[in-house]
């Protein structure tokens, strides 16, 4: 096994170059003494928001302010992450995370000082040609959030509660993190090993049944002996919401959780009411696990068993590039001439050094290329990798690009949506060029996995939230049984009847982290909904669907996200884009028993 090398010792040729956002320290240097600067010219807009002329001239600066923290921010961060332990980078990393708080409070005026305006004010200001040119939908937002801030007073004291607010989250975190110990379980091999939360999977993914069975009981058995503090950290959550909702005049904790991104509930509901009409997918897809698995009985511990004998795929970073390349081709030329632009032009940081950032991301400055940080590994699940940060970075890409500083930030709802269209379109690729039944099987299990774990298991949770905050709002006091209930049927809904739902899964709820950032999970099933839809449109329609996603990948965040999705052909508030996508689960189902039936 290869050591793994230092910074120094990695090859420069793999590295991202840094010196596209800052040439030099002195660079730096030079810009963080600018915005300090900045920060006292901010201070004397302060009870000066009255007109038009000033609220321009205020935005504008606070554009630059902002603008020139970020590329600071980014900077700082993403040298620290090139290796964490290095002492120069973490203080510029903590230096330029103070200077961000720091502009943040300077900035913190604007906003409630232009919201006590009236409303007649603010649509006059919206019409006003100085500002609506570039500011429009800023203000559009402001006067949409006015029902809902309150007097400056009232306001004050939220923030003062914000830090209490917070409690449920951070004891749950500490309890899941620092203090809940799992016991030892059994490997493979009869030793007595450690089970701990980064470990459960491999375990579950063991091709070992007892193995899988230990681990799943141990996990859940712990956390059944904390079920009565779990519940009520969790219900603590769940109140917390519905106080700010009432507060700020929300009708549910849902609609205040959707109003920030101006998702309509009937998103929501439509898409767990689609997902129920499409459950027989899930049940066949289990029908066919349990026969794939060679088992009398599908027990909640079969989920992440591996379906197919061990199938490695050694897939180095050059034809991971070319893979890549290859299959993006429905996307066009001038994708892909971009596309090549970040592979060879310093947009990509790629093997793992001593210190590095684990994991994988896409970030980056406006004004400069998206950057991409890896660790890649040769094998397919870093391709798909590959293809799911440059995802991330051609639509930073063509957001920069087509639209002002101020819109160009598309939001989380959009964010996911670039990056999973790139891996269908890879997946498609892959299964239309394989020749190999075992690969095959291999690919339609890993894409098979993703409806189910993305799609089905995260509307699963959505749902969850949905019925636990309205079960309080509407008066009811949830016992650790309820939950456990509430939870335990919806197994039974989604996963059908050829799944044991074991008695141990009904604690999963309580080892969710995602439920203290309510109302979130539906995003991933959404977004990974309007991806399919868009590359099963591309694929079908050609050149008049690749349009219509280059429209979207440059709208950034010009508009809201239903909006944006609807001009480019993906209507989230109709059933249609979730109907599509499972179109294409069902396809794969198909193939799947296909290749079965011949053994």
């Amino acid at each position: 096994m290869n050591q793994v090398p230092t910074r120094s010792e990695s090859k420069p040729d793999y590295h991202w170059k840094l010196e596209d956002l800052f040439a030099s320290q002195a660079e730096w240097d030079a810009e963080y003494a600018k915005v300090r600067k900045q920060i006292g010219e901010i201070a004397a807009y302060q009870g000066k928001l009255k007109n038009a002329a000033a609220i321009a001239e205020c935005f504008a600066l606070e554009d630059d302010l902002s603008l020139s923290t970020e590329r600071l921010y980014v900077y700082a961060n993403m040298r620290h992450h090139e290796d964490m332990a290095e002492g120069k980078n973490q203080a510029l990393s903590e230096k330029s995370k103070k200077l961000s708080v720091e502009v943040n409070e300077a900035l913190s005026f604007i906003t409630p000082e232009i919201l006590s305006l009236s409303e007649e004010q603010l649509k006059s200001f919206i019409q006003d040609p100085s500002l609506s040119r570039t500011y429009k939908h800023t203000l559009e937002e402001m006067l949409r959030q006015k029902p809902h801030v309150l007097s400056k007073n009232e306001e004050a004291l939220l923030a003062q509660v914000g830090n209490i607010s917070q409690s449920p989250s951070t004891i749950f975190g500490m309890m899941n993190n620092a203090d809940m110990k799992f016991p030892k379980v059994k490997n493979e091999n009869g030793e007595e090993v450690e089970l701990t939360h980064g470990s459960y999977i491999q375990f579950l993914e063991s091709r070992d049944r007892s193995v899988r069975e230990a681990a799943f009981k141990a996990v859940y058995d712990t956390y059944g002996k904390w079920r009565n503090t779990l519940a009520a950290t969790l219900n603590a959550n769940v109140a917390k919401n519905i106080f700010y909702a009432n507060v700020r005049h929300f009708p549910s904790a849902l609609e205040m959780s959707l109003f920030g991104d101006n998702i309509p509930q009937s998103v929501y509901d439509n898409l767990i009411s689609t997902v129920h009409e499409h459950l027989p997918l899930m049940h066949r897809y289990m029908e066919l696990r349990k026969k794939l698995l060679k088992v009398d009985e599908l027990h909640m511990y079969d989920l992440f068993a591996p379906l197919v004998e061990e199938f490695d795929m050694d897939i180095d970073y050059n034809q991971a590039k070319k893979t890549v390349y290859d299959a993006l081709v429905p996307l066009g030329e001038s994708y892909r001439k971009t596309l090549q632009s970040g592979f060879e032009d310093g947009w990509i940081d790629v093997y793992e050094n001593q210190g590095k950032r684990s994991g994988a991301y896409s970030w980056g400055a406006y004004g400069t290329h998206p950057y991409v940080l890896l660790n890649h590994k040769d094998n397919l699940n870093s391709m798909f990798t590959l293809a799911h940060e440059m995802g991330h970075a051609m639509h930073s890409y063509y957001s920069d690009e087509n639209q002002e500083y101020r819109d160009a930030q598309y939001t989380i709802f959009l964010a996911e949506v670039a990056s999973t269209l790139n891996e269908a379109l890879l997946m498609d690729y892959l299964l239309n060029k394989s020749t190999d039944p075992k690969e095959k099987m291999y690919l339609l299990t890993y894409y098979a996995d993703q409806f189910r774990t993305t799609l089905f298991r995260q509307t699963m949770f959505a749902e969850f939230e949905k019925i636990v905050h309205a079960r309080t709002e509407a008066g009811e006091s949830l016992t650790p049984q309820d939950l456990c209930d509430i939870y335990y049927d919806l197994n039974v809904k989604y996963y059908g009847k050829d799944m044991v739902v074991d008695k141990e899964i009904a604690m999963e709820w309580a080892r969710i982290p995602h439920f203290y950032t309510s109302f979130y999970v539906y995003k991933y099933s959404t977004g990974f909904s309007a991806a399919t839809s868009f590359a099963k449109q591309i694929l079908d329609e050609g050149q008049p669907a690749v349009d219509r996603y280059m429209g979207f990948l440059k709208s950034g965040g010009s508009d809201y996200p239903i909006n944006i999705l609807k001009k480019a052909g993906v209507d989230m508030s109709t059933p249609e884009p979730i109907a599509q996508a499972m179109s294409v689960f069902k396809d794969l189902i198909e193939q799947m028993e296909q290749l079965t039936a011949g053994r």
